[in-house]
Protein backbone atom coordinates (compact mmCIF):
# COMPACT_ATOMS: atom_id res chain seq x y z
CA UNK A 1 0.00 0.00 0.00
CA UNK A 2 2.92 2.46 0.88
CA UNK A 3 5.61 1.81 -1.70
CA UNK A 4 4.68 4.13 -4.01
CA UNK A 5 4.20 6.84 -1.68
CA UNK A 6 7.50 9.31 -2.01
CA UNK A 7 10.71 8.95 0.68
CA UNK A 8 8.27 5.85 2.17
CA UNK A 9 11.75 4.37 2.14
CA UNK A 10 13.15 6.77 4.95
CA UNK A 11 10.15 5.65 7.10
CA UNK A 12 11.11 2.97 10.35
CA UNK A 13 8.01 1.80 11.89
CA UNK A 14 4.17 2.64 10.79
CA UNK A 15 1.86 2.11 13.72
CA UNK A 16 -2.02 2.78 12.86
CA UNK A 17 -4.16 5.56 14.84
CA UNK A 18 -7.48 4.41 15.85
CA UNK A 19 -8.52 6.94 17.54
CA UNK A 20 -11.33 9.75 15.99
CA UNK A 21 -14.63 9.67 14.07
CA UNK A 22 -12.78 10.33 10.72
CA UNK A 23 -13.17 7.65 7.55
CA UNK A 24 -9.90 8.05 6.52
CA UNK A 25 -7.22 5.40 7.65
CA UNK A 26 -4.53 7.23 10.01
CA UNK A 27 -0.88 6.37 10.58
CA UNK A 28 2.00 7.51 13.14
CA UNK A 29 5.09 7.02 10.86
CA UNK A 30 8.51 7.06 11.90
CA UNK A 31 11.07 7.71 10.10
CA UNK A 32 14.74 6.92 9.96
CA UNK A 33 16.02 10.09 11.23
CA UNK A 34 13.68 10.23 14.06
CA UNK A 35 11.07 12.63 12.53
CA UNK A 36 6.98 11.91 13.16
CA UNK A 37 4.43 12.14 10.57
CA UNK A 38 0.80 11.44 9.94
CA UNK A 39 -0.14 9.54 7.17
CA UNK A 40 -3.93 9.46 6.09
CA UNK A 41 -5.25 6.98 3.59
CA UNK A 42 -8.83 7.76 1.39
CA UNK A 43 -10.07 5.84 -1.09
CA UNK A 44 -9.64 6.43 -4.52
CA UNK A 45 -13.15 8.13 -5.23
CA UNK A 46 -12.27 10.88 -2.46
CA UNK A 47 -9.35 12.49 -5.00
CA UNK A 48 -11.14 15.72 -5.52
CA UNK A 49 -12.51 16.24 -2.03
CA UNK A 50 -9.02 15.17 -0.33
CA UNK A 51 -6.89 17.52 -2.82
CA UNK A 52 -9.36 20.61 -1.83
CA UNK A 53 -8.69 19.54 1.93
CA UNK A 54 -5.55 19.95 1.22
CA UNK A 55 -4.90 22.74 -0.51
CA UNK A 56 -6.95 24.17 2.67
CA UNK A 57 -4.61 23.03 5.30
CA UNK A 58 -1.27 24.62 3.13
CA UNK A 59 -3.90 28.04 3.53
CA UNK A 60 -3.97 27.22 7.38
CA UNK A 61 -0.36 26.30 7.49
CA UNK A 62 0.85 30.11 6.04
CA UNK A 63 -0.69 31.11 9.51
CA UNK A 64 1.99 30.24 12.12
CA UNK A 65 0.24 28.61 14.54
CA UNK A 66 1.11 25.20 15.51
CA UNK A 67 -0.75 22.46 13.56
CA UNK A 68 -0.25 19.52 11.24
CA UNK A 69 1.42 21.28 8.69
CA UNK A 70 1.12 19.80 4.94
CA UNK A 71 3.95 17.67 3.47
CA UNK A 72 2.80 15.96 0.18
CA UNK A 73 -0.48 14.87 -1.30
CA UNK A 74 -0.68 12.07 -4.00
CA UNK A 75 -1.65 8.51 -5.48
CA UNK A 76 -1.02 5.57 -4.12
CA UNK A 77 -1.51 1.45 -3.64
CA UNK A 78 -1.56 0.76 -7.30
CA UNK A 79 -4.18 3.71 -8.01
CA UNK A 80 -6.54 2.79 -5.25
CA UNK A 81 -6.15 5.23 -2.59
CA UNK A 82 -5.04 8.63 -2.00
CA UNK A 83 -2.66 9.46 0.75
CA UNK A 84 -2.13 12.84 2.61
CA UNK A 85 1.26 13.35 4.55
CA UNK A 86 1.44 15.70 7.54
CA UNK A 87 3.85 16.55 10.16
CA UNK A 88 3.05 15.30 13.61
CA UNK A 89 1.82 17.31 16.51
CA UNK A 90 3.54 16.48 19.56
CA UNK A 91 1.76 15.93 22.95
CA UNK A 92 -1.23 15.07 24.79
CA UNK A 93 -5.10 15.21 23.32
CA UNK A 94 -5.92 18.57 25.13
CA UNK A 95 -9.86 17.28 26.56
CA UNK A 96 -7.42 14.83 28.98
CA UNK A 97 -5.42 17.38 29.94
CA UNK A 98 -7.89 20.24 30.65
CA UNK A 99 -9.42 18.10 33.71
CA UNK A 100 -5.58 18.10 35.76
CA UNK A 101 -5.27 21.74 35.08
CA UNK A 102 -6.06 24.65 37.29
CA UNK A 103 -9.46 26.66 36.09
CA UNK A 104 -6.99 29.39 35.41
CA UNK A 105 -4.74 27.34 33.11
CA UNK A 106 -7.91 25.84 31.81
CA UNK A 107 -8.78 29.69 30.85
CA UNK A 108 -5.69 31.14 29.05
CA UNK A 109 -5.10 27.65 27.31
CA UNK A 110 -9.18 28.22 26.14
CA UNK A 111 -7.68 32.05 25.20
CA UNK A 112 -5.12 30.76 23.29
CA UNK A 113 -7.46 27.97 21.27
CA UNK A 114 -9.92 31.50 20.54
CA UNK A 115 -6.92 33.40 19.40
CA UNK A 116 -5.86 30.48 16.88
CA UNK A 117 -9.41 30.33 15.78
CA UNK A 118 -9.76 33.83 15.05
CA UNK A 119 -6.52 33.54 12.80
CA UNK A 120 -8.40 30.45 11.11
CA UNK A 121 -11.34 32.56 10.19
CA UNK A 122 -9.07 35.76 9.36
CA UNK A 123 -7.97 34.20 5.77
CA UNK A 124 -10.06 35.66 2.86
CA UNK A 125 -12.06 33.18 1.19
CA UNK A 126 -11.63 32.92 -2.35
CA UNK A 127 -14.38 34.28 -4.51
CA UNK A 128 -15.02 30.34 -6.47
CA UNK A 129 -15.12 29.22 -2.96
CA UNK A 130 -18.20 31.16 -1.72
CA UNK A 131 -20.63 29.12 -0.38
CA UNK A 132 -24.10 30.20 -2.95
CA UNK A 133 -26.57 28.95 -0.50
CA UNK A 134 -26.98 29.14 3.19
CA UNK A 135 -27.13 25.85 5.84
CA UNK A 136 -30.37 27.02 6.73
CA UNK A 137 -32.35 24.29 4.52
CA UNK A 138 -29.99 21.79 5.55
CA UNK A 139 -30.53 22.10 9.08
CA UNK A 140 -33.96 22.29 8.59
CA UNK A 141 -33.73 18.86 6.88
CA UNK A 142 -31.73 17.41 9.44
CA UNK A 143 -34.18 18.34 12.10
CA UNK A 144 -37.17 16.94 9.89
CA UNK A 145 -35.01 13.31 9.99
CA UNK A 146 -34.91 13.58 13.47
CA UNK A 147 -38.55 14.53 13.89
CA UNK A 148 -38.79 11.38 12.14
CA UNK A 149 -36.85 9.02 13.62
CA UNK A 150 -37.47 6.66 16.29
CA UNK A 151 -34.40 7.99 18.99
CA UNK A 152 -36.29 11.00 19.99
CA UNK A 153 -36.79 12.19 23.25
CA UNK A 154 -39.50 13.65 25.75
CA UNK A 155 -40.05 17.48 25.70
CA UNK A 156 -37.99 18.19 22.49
CA UNK A 157 -41.03 19.94 20.98
CA UNK A 158 -39.75 23.28 22.88
CA UNK A 159 -36.24 23.09 20.87
CA UNK A 160 -37.92 21.86 17.57
CA UNK A 161 -39.87 24.96 17.15
CA UNK A 162 -36.73 27.14 18.82
CA UNK A 163 -35.07 26.04 15.81
CA UNK A 164 -37.48 26.68 13.65
CA UNK A 165 -38.60 29.98 14.72
CA UNK A 166 -35.42 31.26 14.55
CA UNK A 167 -33.19 30.09 12.12
CA UNK A 168 -32.88 33.08 10.55
CA UNK A 169 -30.97 34.34 13.06
CA UNK A 170 -27.92 31.73 11.38
CA UNK A 171 -25.37 32.36 8.57
CA UNK A 172 -25.81 35.97 8.95
CA UNK A 173 -22.12 36.52 9.10
CA UNK A 174 -19.92 36.74 6.81
CA UNK A 175 -18.63 33.82 5.21
CA UNK A 176 -15.25 32.03 6.33
CA UNK A 177 -13.07 28.87 6.45
CA UNK A 178 -13.81 26.72 9.21
CA UNK A 179 -11.67 24.28 10.87
CA UNK A 180 -15.42 22.48 10.97
CA UNK A 181 -14.54 20.46 14.20
CA UNK A 182 -12.84 22.83 16.52
CA UNK A 183 -13.30 21.12 20.23
CA UNK A 184 -10.83 20.17 22.85
CA UNK A 185 -10.80 16.46 21.36
CA UNK A 186 -9.03 17.93 17.99
CA UNK A 187 -6.53 19.80 20.35
CA UNK A 188 -3.30 19.17 21.56
CA UNK A 189 -1.68 20.34 24.44
CA UNK A 190 2.38 20.38 23.88
CA UNK A 191 5.14 19.64 25.92
CA UNK A 192 5.64 23.71 26.10
CA UNK A 193 2.21 23.99 27.11
CA UNK A 194 1.10 25.56 23.96
CA UNK A 195 -2.10 24.13 21.90
CA UNK A 196 -1.41 22.67 18.24
CA UNK A 197 -4.65 21.81 15.92
CA UNK A 198 -4.91 18.20 14.20
CA UNK A 199 -7.66 17.20 12.03
CA UNK A 200 -8.97 19.53 9.29
CA UNK A 201 -10.66 16.56 7.35
CA UNK A 202 -14.22 18.28 8.28
CA UNK A 203 -13.40 21.91 7.54
CA UNK A 204 -15.89 24.03 5.50
CA UNK A 205 -16.76 27.31 4.45
CA UNK A 206 -19.77 29.16 6.45
CA UNK A 207 -21.10 30.87 9.48
CA UNK A 208 -18.09 31.36 12.02
CA UNK A 209 -20.52 31.06 14.87
CA UNK A 210 -21.13 27.87 13.43
CA UNK A 211 -17.64 26.43 14.85
CA UNK A 212 -18.70 27.55 18.82
CA UNK A 213 -21.34 25.00 19.17
CA UNK A 214 -19.46 22.18 19.90
CA UNK A 215 -18.46 24.04 22.92
CA UNK A 216 -21.60 22.87 24.24
CA UNK A 217 -21.60 19.24 22.94
CA UNK A 218 -17.72 18.43 23.56
CA UNK A 219 -16.41 21.31 25.75
CA UNK A 220 -18.32 21.92 28.71
CA UNK A 221 -17.94 18.36 30.20
CA UNK A 222 -14.03 18.79 29.73
CA UNK A 223 -13.55 22.27 30.86
CA UNK A 224 -15.84 25.24 31.10
CA UNK A 225 -12.96 27.80 32.27
CA UNK A 226 -11.70 26.66 28.58
CA UNK A 227 -14.94 27.00 26.93
CA UNK A 228 -15.34 30.77 28.67
CA UNK A 229 -11.29 31.61 27.36
CA UNK A 230 -12.24 30.33 23.66
CA UNK A 231 -15.42 32.83 23.15
CA UNK A 232 -13.57 35.46 25.15
CA UNK A 233 -10.62 36.09 23.14
CA UNK A 234 -12.28 35.29 20.05
CA UNK A 235 -14.10 38.35 20.64
CA UNK A 236 -11.71 40.19 22.07
CA UNK A 237 -13.64 40.43 25.05
CA UNK A 238 -16.32 42.57 23.89
CA UNK A 239 -19.07 39.42 23.16
CA UNK A 240 -21.46 40.95 20.51
CA UNK A 241 -25.66 39.82 21.59
CA UNK A 242 -26.02 38.86 17.93
CA UNK A 243 -23.26 35.87 18.36
CA UNK A 244 -25.21 34.36 21.48
CA UNK A 245 -28.58 34.55 19.76
CA UNK A 246 -27.07 32.81 16.78
CA UNK A 247 -25.13 30.32 18.98
CA UNK A 248 -28.68 29.08 20.70
CA UNK A 249 -29.84 28.49 17.57
CA UNK A 250 -26.99 26.02 16.81
CA UNK A 251 -26.82 24.49 19.80
CA UNK A 252 -30.94 23.48 19.65
CA UNK A 253 -30.95 22.03 16.28
CA UNK A 254 -27.12 20.17 17.08
CA UNK A 255 -28.66 18.59 20.61
CA UNK A 256 -31.41 16.81 19.16
CA UNK A 257 -29.58 15.97 15.09
CA UNK A 258 -26.90 14.83 16.94
CA UNK A 259 -28.74 11.69 18.65
CA UNK A 260 -30.10 10.72 15.04
CA UNK A 261 -26.24 11.21 13.61
CA UNK A 262 -25.80 8.90 16.67
CA UNK A 263 -27.73 5.81 15.50
CA UNK A 264 -25.54 4.56 13.64
CA UNK A 265 -22.71 3.73 16.03
CA UNK A 266 -24.92 2.20 18.56
CA UNK A 267 -26.80 2.42 21.58
CA UNK A 268 -24.18 3.94 23.72
CA UNK A 269 -23.33 6.75 21.76
CA UNK A 270 -26.73 7.84 21.12
CA UNK A 271 -27.01 7.84 24.91
CA UNK A 272 -24.42 9.97 25.61
CA UNK A 273 -25.98 12.47 22.92
CA UNK A 274 -28.98 11.85 24.09
CA UNK A 275 -27.11 12.72 27.43
CA UNK A 276 -25.80 15.77 26.36
CA UNK A 277 -29.06 17.15 24.72
CA UNK A 278 -30.48 17.28 28.35
CA UNK A 279 -27.29 18.99 29.54
CA UNK A 280 -28.03 21.54 26.64
CA UNK A 281 -31.78 22.11 28.02
CA UNK A 282 -30.71 23.08 31.08
CA UNK A 283 -27.82 25.45 29.94
CA UNK A 284 -30.47 27.35 28.14
CA UNK A 285 -33.45 26.50 30.54
CA UNK A 286 -35.36 25.08 27.61
CA UNK A 287 -34.41 27.84 25.41
CA UNK A 288 -36.03 30.71 27.09
CA UNK A 289 -32.50 32.13 27.38
CA UNK A 290 -29.66 32.49 25.19
CA UNK A 291 -26.95 32.89 27.09
CA UNK A 292 -25.91 29.39 28.53
CA UNK A 293 -26.04 29.43 32.02
CA UNK A 294 -22.42 27.95 32.35
CA UNK A 295 -20.65 31.45 31.12
CA UNK A 296 -19.83 33.54 33.48
CA UNK A 297 -17.60 36.78 33.63
CA UNK A 298 -15.45 35.80 36.07
CA UNK A 299 -12.38 33.98 34.43
CA UNK A 300 -12.19 37.22 31.89
CA UNK A 301 -12.13 39.87 35.18
CA UNK A 302 -8.90 38.08 35.98
CA UNK A 303 -7.05 37.78 32.70
CA UNK A 304 -8.27 41.55 31.95
CA UNK A 305 -6.82 42.34 35.37
CA UNK A 306 -3.09 40.86 34.64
Amino acid sequence: MFKDIKNSETWESIKKVSKGWSSDNKYFIKTKDGKCLLLRISDIEQYSIKQKEYEIIKKYSKLGINMSLPIDFGICNNEKNVYMLLTWVEGKDLEEILPTLTENEQYQLGREAGKILKKIHSIVVEEDDLPKDTKKPKKILQLSRYEDSKVRIDGDEIAINYVKENIDQIWRQKPVYMHGDYHPGNLIYTKEGAIGVIDFNRWEIGDPYEEFYKLESFGIENSIPYCIGQIDAYFDDEIPNDFWITLAVYVAHASLYSIKWAEKFGQEEIDGMVARCRMAFEDYEDFNTYIPKWYTDKYKKCALSK
